[in-house]
């Protein structure tokens, strides 16, 4: 891994690095949406007509199903960011599409994922989109009750069992007020109404019950890999967490973001989200590019890498330790006991 000053410096001129990388191409968005939206569609439809067969051929379908669910995540998380195609309109109309798909508000969401983007590894400004993490000393000054709280969030079976429903019942409700607030409201209302109709579609169909066994575990399934995914590409143990005055943008995206190295058809599915080094310092990618950008600049072969088997231990990693700059597991705590 690369000295943090090296790589400072080495992108000092990373938006010459990352400009040739970031025009958006129709050709490729509309290749994606019908490699991903379609075959997810169908997948649902064959999964309705399979639940008077076997649930378990349902349970098996869900897997590739919430795979694509997951890719179609990625769609909208690109049209947020205006990368997936040239037009901001059709990003907006896509962004509105796939948000319905994957219960999420796209205007919200939009607006807390840039300020994720433009916060991340400040500790300073934590709590945007991301998993709440606590410093050693905020921990240790916390009550028993506190920390018992912040012990159950960070639990494994809490965050990638219990999140995905969260993520669901949170998605419904606007999260702010005033005139930005007032108009991502409306989205939010907008989503929901959607969401409702194709529901009220399907109930008078005579199919809400299989609507519902087929989608709800899709969702929950690719919400977990989901959170899992967001977990290790922010939770390792070298992650780059400063305070404000020390905190640099560049830094922090490349330094604070894995490289995760997966499987090329878990990469597919992922929709190249793993390349998270490369996303955070220039949004603006889409992600059908980023894998080119990665591999055609040197200073990305420096940064954190994870494979499968290393994400699993990044689970243990719960806080934050001011003075090694690390993540620490609970363990860490007891060398801080006095004996």
């Amino acid at each position: 891994m690369a000295d943090g000053k090296d790589v400072s410096l080495d992108l000092r001129r990373w938006r010459d690095i990352v400009a040739r990388y970031q025009t958006p191409s129709v050709r490729a968005a509309v290749i994606q949406i019908c490699t991903t939206v379609l075959p997810f569609v169908g997948l649902l439809v064959l999964m309705y007509f399979a639940v008077s067969l076997s649930y378990w051929l349902v349970l098996l379908l869900a897997l590739p199903a919430a795979g694509l669910l997951l890719r179609v995540f990625i769609i909208m998380h690109d049209c947020g960011h205006g990368s997936f195609l040239p037009s901001r309109r059709w990003n907006d109309i896509v962004g509105f599409i796939t948000g319905v798909l994957t219960l999420t508000p796209y205007v919200q969401w939009r607006r807390e994922h840039a300020i994720h983007h433009a916060t991340s590894g400040n500790l300073e400004e934590r709590g945007w989109g991301d998993i709440t993490t606590l410093t050693v000393r905020e921990y240790l000054s916390r009550s028993r009750w506190g920390r018992f709280c912040y012990r159950l969030y960070r639990n494994p079976v809490v965050l990638f069992g219990l999140g995905p429903l969260w993520f669901a019942v949170k998605q419904r409700l606007p999260n702010s007020g005033g005139k930005t607030g007032r108009k991502e409201a409306l989205h939010v209302h907008a989503t929901n109404l959607t969401l409702a109709g194709l529901l009220l579609v399907a109930a008078i169909l005579g199919g809400l019950a299989e609507t519902a066994l087929v989608y709800l575990p899709t969702f929950f399934i690719s919400g977990a890999i989901g959170i899992w995914l967001f977990y290790v590409q922010h939770q390792f143990e070298e992650a780059y967490w400063r305070p404000q005055s020390q905190w640099d943008y560049a830094t922090a995206a490349v330094m604070g973001s894995t490289y995760l190295k997966l499987p090329r058809l878990l990469q597919w599915f992922t929709g190249n989200i793993g390349l998270h080094h490369v996303h955070h310092l220039s949004p603006r990618i889409p992600n059908y590019r980023l894998q080119r950008c990665h591999d055609e600049t040197p200073v990305f072969h420096t940064v954190p890498t994870l494979t499968l088997r290393d994400s699993l231990r990044t689970l243990r990693l719960r806080l934050f330790d001011e003075e090694s700059g690390r993540m620490v597991s609970f363990r860490h705590l007891r060398r801080l006991r006095p004996r």
